[in-house]
């Protein structure tokens, strides 16, 4: 899969612009606000139908303008697609593949399909469980779009579960006559999403050890484990039944505690991946390059798993990671993406010069242009 060309209008700082793209390797070069960033998001919004940046499509929108309009054409095994999305200032958005129009952004993810590293990425390891959540999250659900859905699901509800223990103590009643109709329908999401969460960690771990071991030498080895909130060991995620009795019972025999603390005590909105390093937790014994060797190797797994399930390698996008790492974690990074169309962005095209054959773009103030 590669992606040919993307026209944009209005987006971020960029008025209008149509690049094309090499099937290897494309480097955006530019001064820091310029507009490179801007056009990785563009075509990361046109594969997963958000951005990495804001939560709120309006942000998107360039200053004074009442509308954002991306065209994105890629070619796949099979044939050449278009995705076309627009978003409006009254929150109305088009989204369309082949000239087809899609209910909402969501329904695009899996098309167009693209693994996005950014310096965030390098703290993986070392920050929080949201972090690690998203990343499960966004991975999976480029695979497989109906997982999107399960999230959604169980989002709404948990705030539907998390309004009525907030009022428990005000209207007990309701409480009591309720709770178990919510703690079902979020026990029988969470169990869907437990389960598909725990598949792609173990298809995940096999490709860290690889990348990470090959980093290193061999001379360290990582294990990474799905760490659910319900305390099961990680086979029993297997078996959806067990797992959906499991968070049920534990959610059906907290109330009291839930009604103290005004939330949700357990579900897959409290999980982690535990990743460890010579069977020490890396976030808190692994050195700053263990961490940034391993979310390296979280990275490219996303994409080995990519093409183990379509037959072909995703997109990468390289957000200005290059300048973030070592000589020779660099050095790793551009060998293994070798026969990938990749497409990153720099301050400084000098450090590009290992890259041969790269199409080279000059950014400015929301303007491309090859040189």
């Amino acid at each position: 899969m590669y992606c040919k060309r993307i026209e944009v209008e209005n987006f971020r700082n960029i008025e209008k612009a149509e690049i094309d793209f090499s099937d290897g390797v494309n480097i955006l070069v530019g001064e820091n606000a310029q507009g490179k960033t801007n056009l990785l998001e563009a075509i990361f919004f046109s594969s997963v139908g958000r951005s990495f940046r804001t939560p709120h499509s309006n942000e998107l929108i360039r200053f004074g303008e009442s509308y954002g309009d991306v065209l994105l054409t890629y070619r796949d095994s099979s044939r050449e697609n278009k995705i076309h999305l627009k978003i409006m200032k009254d929150k109305q958005k088009l989204v369309e593949k082949n000239g087809l129009k899609m209910d909402k952004l969501s329904d695009i993810v899996g098309s167009f399909r693209s693994v996005l590293f950014c310096p965030e990425h390098l703290s993986l390891i070392k920050e929080g469980p949201h972090e690690r959540r998203g990343y499960m999250d966004v991975a999976i659900s480029r695979l497989y779009p109906m997982y999107i859905h399960s999230l959604q699901r169980y989002a709404y509800f948990l705030k539907q579960r998390n309004a009525l223990i907030k009022n428990a103590i005000k209207d007990r009643a309701t409480f009591d006559a309720t709770v178990e109709l919510w703690t079902e329908k979020l026990a029988d999401e969470a169990s869907t999403i437990a389960s598909m969460r725990y598949k792609y960690v173990k298809r995940a771990e096999k490709h860290i050890v690889e990348c990470f071991s090959e980093m290193t030498g061999d001379r360290e080895r990582p294990t990474v484990i799905y760490d659910g909130s319900s305390g099961q060991i990680e086979e029993e995620y297997l078996d959806k039944e067990k797992t959906r009795k499991k968070y049920f019972e534990l959610l059906m025999t907290s109330h009291e505690r839930e009604i103290l603390a005004g939330t949700t005590l357990f579900g897959i909105h409290k999980d982690d991946i535990d990743i460890r390093l010579n069977g020490n937790r890396a976030r808190n014994y692994a050195s700053q390059g263990q961490q940034r060797s391993l979310a390296l190797a979280m990275k490219l797994a996303e994409g080995e798993i990519c093409c183990e399930e379509y037959g072909d390698h995703p997109v990468f996008l390289f957000d200005d990671v290059l300048s973030e790492l070592d000589e020779g974690r660099r050095d790793y990074l551009l060998n293994r993406i070798e026969g990938k169309q990749v497409i990153m962005t720099t301050c400084e095209i000098d450090s590009m010069e290992k890259i041969s054959g790269a199409k080279k773009i000059e950014v400015k103030s929301g303007s491309y242009k090859e040189i």
